[in-house]
């Protein structure tokens, strides 16, 4: 495929992109009120998320069913987060943009804090598919190990210790330090809440730490396991799905333009990990060619311009890339 034809494609792409984000904008008028829909989006999120937790808490549900379903709530919020990044609601209103950044950080508190990750998912859409994409390297991205890959994508704070030597050496500016404390104190937070439920079973199982501890060191437990359920395992099986369908569907390395850095993922067999990352592996694509535009448009106009996509020899399924840490093929 000659450079002329791909730009051909890329444009075709684009354009189609852009006329039913506009024929869908024209059919709905409630799309104008984009600043709305966001936030309305948000608080309904956010409600539920605490309502779950509170059915929880007066034992209305089980803690299956509020894992499973504060999972899903979770990667809604996840979508909002990538928007506010683009700045696609309240552009011109700091305090409820900066207001809506923050609770989706709250939501989603095993991540770095989205005002640092402004910084790398832009990067990350000038640097795709090369070793400069620190965010998607971060998630798994380019990882040839199967078991080193799947320690990456489930807990990312292991992934940043083990790679910072690595990262060190081919990414430029790249600091250890700077996108770790980009998680202070949200993320540090999850952490320690994490590995203190952790750690303190795995003590109660050689000793009876539960029978011999204090009763502050009991409450704080109960607290910390009531935020497992509500929080910590959610964002668990959210992050770990989100970041196996990214790393599965960007390429790395042999990346020379927009048409290079993405497929798209509509294998059934990913069915349960995007019922808890949002479709992200059918839709992300079109985030690609346009990237300022709400994740509910890309939702709606998915199965139309995927079509298109395919039309213009973008790769679907393209799972044996994975075999050669991800290479875009030659």
């Amino acid at each position: 495929m000659t450079n002329t034809t791909v730009k051909d494609n890329i444009k075709t792409i684009i354009t189609a992109i852009r006329m039913e984000e506009k024929l869908l904008r024209q059919k709905y008028s409630v799309l104008a009120h984009q600043d709305l829909l966001g936030l309305g989006i948000l608080l309904l999120s956010l409600s539920a998320l605490v309502g779950l937790g509170y059915a929880y808490y007066e034992a209305l549900i089980p803690a299956w069913l509020c894992i499973i379903l504060a999972a899903v709530v979770t990667s809604i919020s996840h979508e909002l987060e990538h928007d506010l990044i683009h700045n696609q609601y309240f552009r011109n209103n700091p305090v409820i943009h900066n207001f809506m950044m923050l609770t989706v950080w709250l939501m989603r508190p095993n991540t770095i804090n989205p005002w640092f990750r402004r910084k790398i998912h832009l990067h990350h859409h000038i640097t795709s598919g090369t070793q400069q994409d620190l965010e998607e390297r971060l998630v798994g991205n380019g990882i040839k190990n199967p078991f080193l890959r799947a320690l990456v994508i489930v807990d990312g704070l292991l992934g940043l210790l083990i790679n910072q030597k690595r990262f060190s050496k081919e990414i430029k500016n790249f600091s250890f330090a700077r996108v770790f404390n980009a998680g202070f104190p949200v993320t540090t937070s999850y952490f320690i809440v994490l590995y203190s439920v952790i750690l303190f079973h795995l003590a109660d199982m050689f000793w009876p730490v539960a029978a011999n501890s204090p009763a502050w060191v009991l409450s704080v437990m109960g607290v910390f396991e009531f935020l497992m359920v509500v929080l910590v395992v959610p964002n668990i099986i959210r992050s770990s799905s989100l970041n196996f369908v990214t790393s599965s569907m960007h390429y790395y390395g042999g990346v020379n333009n927009l048409f290079q850095q993405t497929h798209i993922i509509t294998s059934r067999l990913f069915m349960p990990f995007h019922l808890f990352c949002f479709n992200f592996g059918k839709t992300h694509t079109i985030h690609h060619y346009v990237p300022n535009q709400p994740f509910y448009i890309r939702q709606l106009i998915s199965e139309k311009i995927n079509e298109v996509m395919k039309q213009q020899g973008v790769r679907f399924n393209d799972f044996a890339s994975l075999k050669n840490a991800n290479a875009y093929p030659g």
